[in-house]
């Protein structure tokens, strides 16, 4: 399964019995038979010796833990258990009782003990406990027995222990952090008493300082090894990203110095929900774990520059050269992995479907003042279970710091509602309720139905998926890949090398998806270029021939170039033979690519002069982006665990879009319909008139508008393709155009566009036609609405965030004219039309006295 990963010698510490691995530990969709197989010789290549089962959401590990297995689940798991085996890898089973087991309940120790004797006939040898993310409270008939919960905890976890005849065993404590640790890891009566009572041959496991540690230090560790009276296994969550729907962690393993290899009884990495993204940070913990930690080592050089902040000088690109081979640096250890991760792309891996991660259900909003996050209290379950069961840390706005709580980076993408699934039913897919574990099928390419006038919204209209038995992905979720898909655009990968992903490309996809408390150094230029390009915009019209000038649009075509090669990488990623890994990196790939190419089109357009000189010398910048004070220095700090900054690079590179209020136009569903089909955003060309006026008329023929000979009518005045020709005539000097390019013919069409008028009120003025509808326009401005805006997509863009994104553009243009709140003029009765606006934020403002028409508007 894994022949293309190079063998690494095992050069593991003087303790041989150092425990190195991976626990599947996330809530989400659990991997399969066939990846964990996978991972098994992956981790024998790699001198690892350990893997945890414990999929928080697998039916029988968690929620019902008690039931016994089938026989057919139980060849599957027997199956996993002996190829883990084989390749020299413990399998440790581990099962969560905590959510409502009664400890005094003899039978439920009973039922637990069953349990586990079953799955030690399977060939298990090695066991685990997990007791996270629970209610801390015993039961009423638990008080009456035990003296406190670790107590409970204690009692059963040992019997169970002895009962099975003393194996390997974990145990995950409640308090299994020092941020949960009441009131601090010294004096918690909880981790003292697993200290003293729980039987000293079991480990117990450790997520570090916070439930996500961007740093674990030599006397964090010492001191919890004294409480506890034996050295942690770190539960090392680093690369753990079910808490957030817009990130994936392909950074290094880092800000772990390998002086804690002595100190400590192992690491087991719980990644990435997607287990092919998994490559680089299993590898690199590989790389540290065989560091020498006696080693002589400048420490400067070496050590250190795994937790060098991005404020510092060095960019990070540069590996010290003479490294010793057993010193680990974490760019190296990346550059390492990425050459041995290459292969795994062009593996013929067949599609199954996109990850469904855990949902956020709270969205806590972006207040007008600046907020604070109040540290979690320890009663509460930690944000790695943010459903239905989970709280989430409190805000308050009574204390003036800096606190990055993202509601601009929620995607929707998926049930929010818990599902049922059970990974022990075949070897390729997760099954779900009802249980159908039926093999998928390769997926076909499926013609889309033209779509009816319900589906032919102008704009943000749903999003087109054809119904086939065999579109269902492993969540029940509907799957289909389109003719622009790599299935059926790309007969051969390989007649064209440039098509193939290389060094650089995949380099580029870990700096934009890098890890939790730092971004990668290419994300870092890409928010840095955009920043001193938008708040310098006025050099590049103020002074076009000077050195400041030349700098402006030098920074611009850089900037320009990086958007290409993160398009590039979009399309290549899709052309990859492991559709597998395709699957699990286009989300993310996906809306990166959009973000980017939206502030390209933004910086172009200014670049054009068309801003407003007072505006451009003085733009306008949010309170809570990259560049805000002090909120990069709390995102790398680690003082904050990181869900509190949901979003990563995705959300750092939207909130520096220019308006306030739109988190709104940041909401939208991940396309199930995998397409190599871009939509990109750029400005006005006069070329482009035939196109806009084509669009406005083919789209005021779908809505079935039939003009009224009354002179009032409101429908011969507000089709849509009268006001885009009103607005046309008048000024272009923000419109921007939406250009479709499918990969297969490289070919671009004009697909959309949105126009808008700074000043509707004097709108007359700029022309001598004596349209009536003029004064119309001029009469609907408002103080707080002063512009005038239309906007139309065809009905074959099926991406929803296409809509948003040109709106995003239109608003930022706007406001940097010094414009803050736009209209438009629609029919009543063209329903499609209204909820279109409405879902872009847009309210009704008025109605006119025949109540045929409305004005809709809203502010930024």
């Amino acid at each position: 399964m894994a022949d293309d990963c190079p063998i690494i010698n095992n050069m593991n510490t003087k303790n041989g019995n150092f425990i190195c691995g991976v626990v599947e530990g996330f809530y989400g969709r659990p991997w399969t038979s066939e990846q964990r197989k996978d991972l098994f010789q992956k981790l024998k290549k790699w001198g690892m010796n350990s893997y945890v089962y414990a999929p928080k959401d697998d039916s029988k590990h968690r929620a019902n833990w008690r039931d016994l297995y089938t026989v057919e689940e139980a060849e599957h798991l027997t199956s996993l258990i002996t190829a883990s085996n084989e390749n020299g890898v413990t399998f440790y089973y581990a099962l969560s009782p905590g959510l409502d087991i009664t400890y005094s309940n003899s039978k439920e120790v009973l039922t637990l003990k069953r349990k586990l004797e079953q799955v030690s006939q399977f060939g298990c040898v090695a066991f685990a406990l997990l007791f996270d993310d629970i209610d801390p409270e015993m039961s009423e008939a638990d008080k009456e027995v035990f003296q406190s919960f670790a107590h409970a905890q204690v009692s059963v976890t040992n019997d169970v222990y002895h009962h099975l005849n003393q194996p390997k065993f974990l145990l995950c404590p409640t308090q299994y952090c020092a941020a949960r640790a009441v009131p601090n890891v010294q004096n918690s009566e909880y981790l003292l008493t697993l200290g003293s009572k729980l039987a000293p041959d079991i480990d117990i496991m450790w997520t570090g300082s916070k439930v996500i540690s961007r740093v674990l230090t030599v006397d964090s560790i010492e001191e919890v090894t004294e409480v506890l009276k034996r050295p942690p296994v770190i539960w090392d969550n680093l690369h753990a990203n079910d808490y957030d729907q817009k990130r994936v962690f392909l950074g290094p393993y880092q800000g772990r110095s390998p002086d804690l290899i002595p100190r400590l009884r192992g690491v087991l990495t719980n990644p990435n929900c997607e287990f092919w993204a998994n490559f680089i940070a299993i590898h690199t913990l590989a790389q540290w774990s065989r560091c020498n930690s006696e080693a002589e080592r400048d420490r400067n050089e070496s050590v250190c520059s795994d937790i060098k902040l991005e404020t510092e000088a060095d960019d990070g690109t540069e590996i010290p050269t003479r490294l010793p081979v057993n010193m680990y640096h974490a760019r190296r250890a990346l550059k390492n992995a990425i050459a041995d991760w290459l292969p795994e792309f062009h593996r013929n891996r067949q599609a199954s479907g996109f990850i469904t991660k855990p949902q956020v259900i709270t969205t806590l909003p972006v207040t007008p003042a600046v907020l604070a996050v109040v540290p979690t209290p320890s009663v509460v379950n930690t944000c790695i279970a943010l459903t239905t069961t989970s709280t989430v840390s409190s805000v308050s706005t009574s204390t003036p710091q800096l606190s990055a709580l993202a509601d601009v980076c929620t995607t929707v993408n998926g049930s929010t509602g818990p599902i049922v699934m059970n990974s022990l039913l075949s070897e390729t897919k997760v099954c779900t309720e009802p249980m159908d574990c039926n093999a998928t099928p390769p997926p076909e390419v499926i013609k889309s139905e033209p779509p009816s006038q319900a589906e032919s919204s102008v704009i943000d209209k749903p999003e087109l998926v054809e119904e086939d038995v065999n579109s269902l992905d492993d969540n029940g979720a509907k799957m289909v890949i389109d003719s622009n898909s790599p299935e059926s655009s790309i007969s051969d990968m390989n007649d064209w090398n440039g098509q193939q992903l290389n060094t650089e490309d995949v380099t580029l996809l870990c700096d934009l998806f890098y890890l939790p408390f730092e971004h990668g150094t290419q994300g870092i230029q890409l928010l840095q270029e955009f920043y001193w390009l938008y708040t310098n915009a006025h050099l590049a019209s103020a002074s076009p021939s000077k050195p400041e000038g030349e700098e402006w649009h030098e920074r611009a075509k850089k900037l320009d170039e990086m958007s290409k090669n993160v398009n590039k990488l979009f399309q290549k990623l899709n052309n990859i033979s492991n559709k597998e890994l395709m699957y699990e990196l286009y989300p993310y790939i996906w809306e990166m690519r959009a973000v980017i190419s939206t502030l390209n089109s933004y910086i172009k357009w200014l670049g054009t002069g068309k801003a407003g000189q007072s505006s451009s010398e003085n733009p306008a910048v949010g309170n809570y982006t990259w560049f805000s004070k002090g909120w990069k220095e709390s995102f790398m700090s680690g003082e904050q665990e990181p869900w509190v900054f949901r979003g990563g690079l995705t959300a750092d590179l939207q909130r520096l879009i220019p308006i306030d209020g739109g988190s709104d136009l940041f909401v939208y569903k991940v396309p199930q319909t995998v397409s190599s089909t871009m939509y990109t955003i750029r400005g006005y060309q006069p070329s482009d008139n035939e196109q806009i006026v084509s669009i406005s008329q083919e789209l005021a023929s779908q809505s079935a508008e039939q003009p009224n000979s009354s002179e009032s009518a409101a429908l011969d005045r507000l089709s849509l393709s009268r006001l885009t020709e009103c607005l046309i005539q008048i000024s272009t000097d923000i419109c921007f155009i939406v250009e479709e390019e499918c990969e297969d013919t490289e070919e671009k069409a004009v697909a959309g566009y949105a126009l808008a008028f700074i000043n509707a009120k004097d709108i007359s003025s700029r022309t001598t036609s004596q349209d009536p509808l003029l004064e119309i326009i001029a009469n609907a401005s408002k103080p707080q609405n002063p512009s005038v805006m239309c906007c139309g997509l065809r009905n074959t863009v099926t991406d929803q965030s296409v809509s948003k994104r040109l709106i995003l553009c239109l608003l930022a243009a706007l406001r940097a004219n010094g414009s803050c709140g736009v209209f438009t003029l629609v029919d009543r009765k063209n329903d499609e039309l209204v909820e279109s606006y409405t879902k872009l934020g847009f309210l009704e403002l008025s109605q006119d006295e025949d109540n045929q028409s409305s004005c809709l508007g809203r502010v930024f």
